[in-house]
Parts: structure tokens; sequence; C-alpha cells
């Protein structure tokens, strides 16, 4: 209840004037203040990284009802009152790392995590604990090996395999997703033998005696096929878990860049009826078949601000894990080995024209330099012979760097990029062993089409999905060796943040939504230990993520 003194000052004022003999003066009212905005939560006393047109940085936000209503100084307390008010302490607040080209997907029991995997004595061990678990004679797979993250320092071949799986199958992809190693068990029910041609598109690697290593790139399916197809309990479940997991990561949006069509009900299932919190989600349908197209032609415009379909993928080359990028000059030390197409060129230009004129948006899978020239100049005559105001569309990944000519169209053409620094950092061994002078110096550039006027997301795709690796790599051009590739393609930590943030929304037209801490979009927030602004570079992959706020509601806490 509110006090009635101060009503009550100024008839005692005026009561001891007249008692003193002095005239009666007429006196203006103070008007009462306002009284304060009820809202949902209040956030103060912290750095907060707006990531506006100026980059400001304020004291304050408020939110009410999952939205952003207002940003400044500390003054906002004395308009609003919160149920909940944060204190920040000084800790510094973003918006939520927007991931704008992901893979995620749900595991079958049979599967192994080999993404920490330090050797292939330890991938062995693994194996031989899922075979205990599942049991004997039944298909293994996984995902997540490097080696260059292995103490033999090389590739597991396929009686690494055999010596703890004589008699279950195993398939092991590698991580990037772009190779996979299989045991001869495998290999035998595959009816591949050492004189198994390569695939269209694919390589069966062999050693000097011409004997199948167990390592296939790019065409892992001619083997993976006979994998027996998941239950759909299973990967809803974990489906799920995986998504939740990003949170931990500070991120609150995401793009899964590659999902079948027949799979879009169970991300439509889990959305509806969510067990656990989990990131805003655009997923990308493949254009594959008749059948997917129909799919496609009927769902698109579905969705909102939590789930909802986005760009068409269309793959154009391979990628460095194989390695098959399609590249203008042979690979290092492969005599003319160029990597591969995914499909002949008069295709793509069909495929590109077809998807263009139907007036959908893509995002679009080049990783060599010579796809890259190639998809561009088809695009670009796309849209000269059929303009498009604000088509979007953009390339995934851009991990060679094409001509100066190339990004000048690019510009003028509206031509967008979603690119993976971390791939500077994790796929060092990869760039190295295949690439060099130049273009080992510029791969994965940042810099260059920035300066040419393109715009620039940054994603993580699978290697890894944590966005401060991605944002060390941007700023250092550091690999895991501590060498500096390029350093004119470094950019600031400012333009790293808008990258996975901003820059992320608008791939996804979604900028005036999310992305930056700005009133009327969505509270998707994170709160970091420390400031990403000012801490040393090299200590950027050691930032924690405190919190994660998603719509207002926090999600995370570390």
């Amino acid at each position: 209840m509110k006090s009635k003194l101060h009503l009550l000052l100024p008839a005692i004022a005026a009561s001891a004037l007249i008692a003193c003999g002095q005239p009666e003066t007429e006196q203006a009212a103070t008007p009462a203040p306002e009284p304060a905005t009820p809202v949902d939560l209040i956030l103060t006393n912290g750095k907060i990284v707006t990531v506006d047109a100026d980059f400001s940085i304020q004291n304050t936000i408020v939110v009410n009802d999952g939205t952003i209503v207002a940003v400044g100084d500390a003054g906002l307390l004395n308009s609003y009152s919160a149920e909940t008010l944060v204190d920040l302490e000084g800790k510094t607040l973003l918006p939520g790392f927007i991931d704008s080209h992901i893979h995620i997907n749900g595991d079958p029991k049979r599967y192994i995590n080999l993404n920490k995997v330090s050797s292939i004595s330890e991938m062995q061990d693994l194996i031989r604990d899922k075979i205990a678990e599942i049991g004997v004679g039944e298909w293994i797979t996984g995902y997540g090996w490097s080696e260059d993250e292995l103490a033999e320092g090389r590739r597991p071949v396929r009686q690494d395999l055999d010596a703890a799986a004589p008699r279950n199958p195993v398939t092991l992809t590698r991580a990037g997703g772009h190779s996979a190693v299989v045991n001869t068990l495998a290999l035998n029910l595959a009816e591949i033998n050492n004189n198994t041609p390569d695939p269209d598109g694919g390589v069966i690697e062999r050693d000097e005696n011409g004997v199948a290593t167990g390592v296939i790139r790019e065409r892992q399916n001619i083997v993976g096929r006979l994998v027996p197809d998941s239950t759909y309990d299973e990967l809803r479940e974990s489906l799920q878990v995986n998504l939740n997991d990003l949170l931990s990561l500070g991120i609150t949006s995401i793009t899964e860049a590659s999902t079948p069509t027949g799979e879009f009900g169970m991300w439509e299932q889990i959305y509806a009826d969510p067990q656990m919190p989990m990131p805003r989600s655009t997923v990308q349908f493949q254009w594959f078949d008749p059948a997917a197209i129909a799919e496609i032609k009927a769902r698109i415009g579905d969705g909102d601000d939590f789930l909802k379909l986005g760009p068409i993928k269309v793959f154009v080359d391979g990628g460095f894990t194989g390695p098959a990028a399609y590249t203008k000059e042979p690979y290092l030390n492969q005599g003319d080995y160029r990597g591969y197409l995914n499909m002949p060129e008069e295709e793509l230009v069909n495929l590109l024209n077809e998807v263009y004129d139907a007036g959908w948006q893509m995002g679009i899978h080049a990783i060599g330099d010579a796809a890259i020239e190639l998809v561009v100049e088809i695009l670009a005559d796309a849209i000269d012979r059929n303009p498009r105001p604000d088509h979007r569309i953009y390339l995934n990944h851009f991990s060679m760097r094409p001509s100066d000519e190339t990004m000048v169209k690019m510009a003028a053409h509206g031509i967008n990029i979603t690119q993976q620094p971390n791939f500077t950092y994790t796929l060092e061994g990869r760039y190295v062993a295949n690439l060099d002078g130049w273009r080992l110096e510029h791969n994965n550039p940042l810099r260059s089409p920035m300066d040419h006027g393109i715009t620039v997301a940054i994603s993580s795709d699978i290697l890894p999905i944590g966005p401060l690796v991605g944002i060390y790599a941007a700023v250092t051009r550091k690999g895991m060796s501590g060498r500096v590739f390029g350093p004119d393609e470094a950019i600031t930590v400012e333009e790293a943040v808008r990258g996975y943030t901003l820059n992320a929304a608008y791939m996804n037209f979604d900028e005036d939504k999310k992305g930056s801490l700005e009133p009327g979009k969505l509270a998707d927030m994170i709160v970091l230990s420390d400031d990403i602004l000012t801490v040393d570079p090299e200590a950027i992959m050691a930032i924690e993520i405190e919190q994660t706020y998603l719509g207002g509601e926090r999600v995370y806490q570390r």
C-alpha cells in the first residue's frame, strides 16, 4: 500500500505559511511518477552486446512474453518491474548463436559416438562394448573419428575393425561425413573386392598392392545401404536429446542442412510435444526424386518460430575429408586427381535452373574452387535471365577461395555464404596433406568475400559444432597445431559474432525476428563467463556458456 504522506506535505506547508503571516502563493503540482510497467524478466548490470547496426553495448534488457521490450541503461529499472530480476554481475550477454549449417540426427541403438576418441584402440574397445550390448552378428555404425586426433596418427583400416568385430559388420563414418571405414565382413556383404571399380563420384581406397583398405570416400552408401533401418522411436528419442545438448553450447537456432523429406514428420512430432527444451530449427530438404519434389511443394511455407522448412539443399561436390571436393588444380601429390562433381555438369545446370525458376531459395553445398566458380556462373545466368528480388541463395562451405571475378559476380547477384572457419582448425591436417601454396593459405576465406560485399554467416557443420571454435579460428586463422593460415583472411571478433548471429538469421529471412538484441525481437540470449570482445583471442575457446535463454525462458544453466 502506498504511503499518503506525499499528499499531506503540501497542505502542511501551506498552513505553516499562513500561520506565519506569509501570503499564499500558487504553486504547480508535482506530477505523480508513472507506475512501473510489469514485465516477465529483466537482466541488468551486464555488458549487453546488442549486435545492432552500431554494435552498441548496453546495461539492461527488458523481456515480456518471450520478446524484447527495451534495451538500454539502468534507468530502465525505473520504468519496468519484473517478476524475475537477474543481476548479470558485469558478465557479457550476447544474442543466442544461430548455426546456419549443421547436421543433427537421431542415433540408433547400434550407433557409437566417436567424436572424442583419441586412438584406434579406444575405437576398438567401443566396438567390443557395443557388440556386448546388442549381440554378435548385428551391424555396428558410428560417426566422428578423425585421424588428426588419433594417437596412431593414421586412418583406421579394415584390419583394425576386424580385430574388434570379426563377426559383426561395421561401418564408421569420419568426422565431416565424406568418408568411412568398414571392416572385411561389411565389404564381403556388399560384394566389394579388390577388383571392384570405384563408384561414380567416389573412391574405394587401396594400398600399394591394390588391396582395399576398407576406407571409402563419398560413396560409402555402397556399404551403408545394407544397414537395417532404425526404429522411429529410437531416432525420435535421441534426436530430442541431441537437439537439447546444443543449448549448452549457446546455440538457440539451427538450420539442419540435409533432411530427407520422409523424416520431417519426426521433427514435427517432437516439436509438437517436446519432452525437453530444444533450439529453434529450420530444416533443409534435399532435392531428389519426383516424390520428394512433390512433398517439398506441398510443405513450403509450413512452420512457425520453432520449426519451419528452409532452403532446398543441393550437393554439388564432395568434401576435404576424402578428399573429393572439385578443384581447379590437382590435389597435392595425387597426379591429375581433382575430386568430383556429384552429377554431370549438364545435369547440374538443369537442376539449379529448375529449382531457381520454381521460386525457391537454395543452400548449395560447394567446397572446391572449381565447384564454386561453376555454381556461381550457373546462378548468375539464371538470375540475369529471370531476375528475382531477394532470393537469398547461398553457398554452404566455400572452403576454397575462388577468383576475385567470381566474388564480384556473387556480390552483384546477391549470392551469399555460410562458412565454417572451424574447418581451418579441425581439418588442418587434411588441408596440409591435399593443398599447397596460395590455395592452402586461403582455405575457408572470410575477409576476402566480405570485402567484396558478400554477406557471410558463420556456422559449424559438424567439425565440431561449438561456435566458439569457429569464432576462434575466424579471428586467429590457426589450425590445431597453432600454425596460422593466411592472416589476410582473418576477421574481427565483432564480425565473427555478427556472422554467428544476425547474418545467420538473415540466411533464413529471420533478421527481423532474431540475431540481435533489439526491441520487438525474440529474447534468445546467452550469458558468457568472460567478455568475448576483450579477452585474449587465444582464450576464446575456453569461454563457458553460463546461461542460455530461449524466448526469455532460461533453458540452460552451467
